[in-house]
């Protein structure tokens, strides 16, 4: 029997935490200023991660064997191996888990993220465990040079999997645990003892900064392109042409393609009403290895181990006026730090004020501020943040900085739940037993949270899309890197 982990005080506390969560969200939500007009949504919801790379649904565990984890003087058996996921716009991609005792909902929504907005966010041994899949399976496919270099005969797809997923866990876990196949547990062994520090890998596509301000008859900008593309695709559609609104390069050169490395501008008529545009690029390439993948319907965080050739993509929005504050705001978790960074760039001539969470915050103008919102570990947070010219912006998602291990240091302990296999839980319920998604650590009894997940908008092509408004009054390392 297979037995999956639950901790029942600590799901009692966090089911606390986000009813609490829901209903401070829901007040910041209705009034982030006060007495600011009604205001129309111009840069929709913003999961406060990084803005960029591959968005995918988890398929389910894919290649695996099974793992006994120690803790608490109890032996819990769970599954271990690759998960798989299907990317959206084309590609699959497989990862391991680094969050053993969270559980994986079915069908959850992932985005590729930086480890600055996960649990990896100040582990000492992240750089480890990216050592680890660079030289294993799938990475490394040749089984038997590694089980050679494992000093074990033989080495099936089951147990590469499972003795990979073992040694991860060591380093992002701390976990106690080990592989049930002999053959398994001596890779395990060979991966924890050979693993050194790698740097964390840069992403697939990202545009930086994700938000620029500026005034009509200016090139707003620039935004700075960053993939390992060989090229992206910039495609304004025609309605932003026909206002007048375009992308251009530093010259002021119309722009329908770009590179790592290129830079691009909101090119605004002199005449241009306030008003806002989104930008879009997109490219198709393979995610490097390392990648942290997270999600807001509160599913374990993945780390990617492989990638076919995926479609990634990442945005940018511009703001403009003629006077007054005039702000370009982006947010990214900040796991260091226990919340969420928003930065805001005031390019107006007035000063620029907001309050989130009963705090009242000032950007002078010409000026650019990062605050950080503080949070409680596995908080759900819905802020909208509004300003002149009908202004809107929303930041939405779930706060999941720590392994549950991390998380629980003063709990009394283990509770369990034996089944068949590993049940998963779903979104939207609780899951149902016998379904191909085995979870590395979850209780299919694991409360869901609702509202927690993000609609992610998935624009087909890269685009520009302009919102009126009327004036108010890396190199993979061989085995001896």
């Amino acid at each position: 029997m297979l037995s999956v982990f639950s901790r029942a005080a600590r799901h009692g506390r966090s089911t606390a935490r986000f009813a609490a969560a829901a209903l401070v969200s829901g007040l910041v939500a209705a009034g982030a200023i006060s007495g600011a007009g009604p205001a129309r949504a111009v840069d929709g919801v913003d999961g406060a991660k990084e803005q960029g790379g591959a968005s995918a649904v988890i398929s389910g565990l894919d290649t695996h064997g099974t793992a006994v984890v120690h803790e608490d003087g109890q032996d819990e058996t769970v599954a271990a191996g690759l998960f798989r996921m299907t990317v959206d716009g084309g590609g699959t991609l497989q990862t391991y888990c680094i969050d053993i005792h969270n559980p994986t909902q079915t069908d959850a929504k992932y985005q590729e993220t930086s480890w600055s907005g996960t649990s990896l966010s100040g582990n000492k041994d992240a750089g480890k465990i990216r050592w680890i899949l660079q030289n294993s399976y799938p990475q490394v496919n040749d089984l038997a040079a590694l089980a050679r270099k494992a000093h074990t005969k033989t080495l099936t797809e089951q147990d590469a999997a499972a003795g990979t997923q073992v040694a991860i866990w060591r380093y992002s876990d701390g976990a106690d645990v080990d592989a049930v196949s002999p053959a398994a547990e001596k890779l395990a062994d060979y991966l924890q003892r050979g693993a050194r520090d790698l740097t964390e890998p840069r992403a697939s596509l990202a545009l930086s900064p994700q938000a620029v301000s500026g005034h009509p008859g200016e090139r707003v900008g620039p935004v700075t392109v960053r993939t390992n593309a060989n090229g992206v695709s910039v495609m304004p559609p025609a309605q932003a042409a026909a206002e007048g609104v375009r992308v251009v390069d530093k010259n002021g050169e119309p722009v329908t393609s770009a590179a790592d490395g290129s830079r691009l501008y909101f090119d605004i008529p002199e005449d241009a009403e306030p008003g806002s545009a989104a930008l879009t690029v997109q490219a198709s390439t393979t995610v490097p290895v390392g990648r942290a993948f997270t999600s807001d319907a509160r599913s374990q965080t993945q780390i990617l181990a492989g990638s076919s050739e995926s479609t990634v993509s990442a945005s940018a929005t511009a703001n403009w006026a003629d006077e007054g504050p005039v702000p370009a705001l982006s947010a990214q978790k900040n796991c260091a730090k226990g919340g969420v960074d928003i930065t805001v760039a005031n390019k107006g001539d007035e000063p620029f004020t907001f309050r989130l969470m009963d705090v009242r915050h000032t950007v002078p103008a010409e000026t650019r501020q990062t605050v950080t919102i503080p949070l409680q570990e596995d908080q759900a947070y819905d802020f909208t943040i509004t300003g002149p010219n009908g202004f809107e912006k929303r930041l939405s998602g779930v706060l999941d900085c720590r392994t549950a291990s991390a998380t629980d240091t003063d709990d009394e302990g283990l509770t369990t739940q034996t089944a068949p296999r590993p049940s998963p839980a779903s979104v939207g319920g609780t899951g149902t037993a016998g379904t191909d998604l085995a979870e590395t650590g979850a209780s299919n009894t694991t409360p869901v949270i609702a509202g927690a997940a993000i609609v992610l908008v998935v624009i087909g092509g890269a685009a520009l899309i302009l919102v009126r408004r009327k004036k108010p009054p890396v190199e993979t390392p061989s085995d001896g890197e």
